[in-house]
């Protein structure tokens, strides 16, 4: 293996572990706050685990954030196996969609604040065990919150637009829920698409990108600071 090759690997692997974690823990976290509300779905098919392979999807959850690292994109995005929940088996289905929606991303930050403060930890670690745990570290951070902030955006599937339905009153929520189904194209459209035709036109169109990443950079800075690192 050349020099080349296993920086490659060695930085992939700095990437990989933390997103593997923050996505597992994002979708089992669905699942239990389902359970906990009522819901039972996730919880019969196995889907409330910590079992990476029970949730990793190959293409969105590897194969794309892979490419797009290589690409060296400002603007990282994969997805797992959508957690299946029945929102008509809640106690209170409105409400509670609120809740077991919020769970993966409350997840995603609490797993970044274990990992600013786990950083303390590391610099008592043999120099190169500690500059590989650092970076994972540092890596899980960023990713677990900007795993969160884009999935607060609020268009249905994402966690984001559950909430919006769960809290906006019917006349509102229900056209929005009706989106569900054309959301992901929406998305695509938002994060992808419309930059790229934006460099077309000489326009930046990549707002959503840069909202993304303000406020994951007022979060990630909240956290540092809360955890005595900045």
């Amino acid at each position: 293996m050349d020099g080349q090759s296993g920086s490659m690997l060695y930085t992939a692997s700095t990437w990989i572990i933390p997103a593997i974690l923050a996505i597992t823990l994002h979708e089992a976290a669905h699942g239990y706050a389902a359970r906990r509300f009522g819901d039972t779905t996730a919880w019969a098919l196995g889907r409330v685990s910590l079992n990476p392979f029970k949730h990793i999807d190959p293409f969105g959850t590897i194969i794309l954030p892979g490419l797009l690292l290589l690409a060296r994109s400002p603007f990282l995005f994969g997805y797992a196996k959508p957690v299946p929940v029945n929102f008509s088996r809640l106690r209170n289905p409105k409400t509670d969609m609120v809740w077991v929606a919020l769970a993966g991303p409350g997840t995603n930050i609490v797993l970044a604040v274990i990992s600013a403060l786990l950083l303390h930890l590391a610099n008592y670690l043999p120099q190169a065990a500690m500059d590989w745990v650092t970076r994972n570290l540092v890596n899980s951070i960023l990713i677990n919150v900007v795993l969160a902030v884009f999935n607060m955006i609020p268009i249905p599937p994402l966690d984001g637009g559950r909430v919006a339905v769960g809290l906006l009153p019917e006349p509102l929520s229900r056209p929005l829920a009706e989106l569900e189904p054309y959301g992901f194209f929406v998305i695509i459209g938002l994060v992808f698409v419309l930059p790229l035709l934006g460099q077309n036109l000489g326009l930046n169109l990549n707002f959503i990108s840069t909202i993304i990443s303000s406020i994951s950079d007022v979060i990630v800075g909240a956290i540092l600071a809360m955890s005595g690192l900045r």
